[in-house]
């Protein structure tokens, strides 16, 4: 695929989602042709129940799974046409990820963990400066008293900020969100949410969050919903 002027960041042509059929079934449709485009430095948030589709969704997006059909582009390479080399440097380096589950590391710092996604990098002043943004970004999420703790000191909030800031540190283009305030208490969760928000701004990095939090998804610029396994307008809070 030729990339012009006008190609967003991400698109979705068509893409479908079945998983295999148990013997003598069929298989069991999640997505069905879902078309989307999302432009640099958007935010967007994907709204469902349990079970809807949102993370099925996001994995096609990551490129941590692949569609029954249809094709996903990022930044005009449709990422079925790239080798596993060159998926997982795009997994490491133009997406980061954030779960509802931090995946931290408990024998390692906050700054450790923060570093883990640059430990393929073998040049000496790269790594300096990545450390340098590292320790930058825990200070802009208000843990630069938190660094040389480990997850096991840090409250639920704080280990989802230690998350977002590994997923940032090799300047992603896109930073997909599961769930990432799915296991923390209402005041956490708006500090979160405001959190990416302004993230998304300063960084300029293009922000997908799947969620089924109205609060949440109301933060985002624009939100849809996967419904019977197609993406529609978002009705609103309630």
């Amino acid at each position: 695929m030729n990339k012009s002027d006008n190609t967003p960041l991400l698109e979705l042509i068509q893409v479908s989602k079945s998983y295999e059929p148990s013997p003598g079934g069929e298989g069991d449709p999640v997505l069905k042709d879902i078309t989307l485009r999302v432009e640099a430095g958007e935010s967007l948030a994907v709204v469902g129940p349990s079970g809807s589709g949102k993370s099925t969704l996001l994995n096609i997006i990551g490129a941590l799974d692949l569609p029954t059909s249809g094709r996903v582009c990022l930044d005009g390479k449709d990422l079925a046409e790239q080798g596993e080399i060159e998926l997982a440097r795009i997994r490491n380096l133009e997406i980061g990820f954030v779960f509802q589950l931090h995946h931290l590391l408990a024998q390692l710092t906050v700054l450790e963990n923060v570093l883990v996604p640059t430990m393929m990098e073998k040049d000496v002043q790269a790594r300096k400066n990545l450390e340098d943004r590292a320790r930058k970004l825990l200070e802009r999420v208000g843990l630069a008293k938190r660094m040389s703790y480990t997850p096991g000191r840090l409250s639920g909030g704080e280990r989802q900020r230690v998350a977002v800031v590994r997923a940032l540190i090799n300047s992603p283009r896109l930073l997909l969100a599961d769930e990432p305030t799915g296991s923390l208490d209402r005041s956490a969760s708006g500090e979160l949410g405001e959190l990416l928000v302004e993230l998304n701004r300063e960084e300029g990095v293009t922000l997908i969050v799947v969620t089924h939090a109205p609060d949440l998804a109301d933060r985002m610029a624009r939100t849809l919903e996967l419904e019977n396994g197609e993406l529609v307008p978002w009705k609103g809070l309630a």
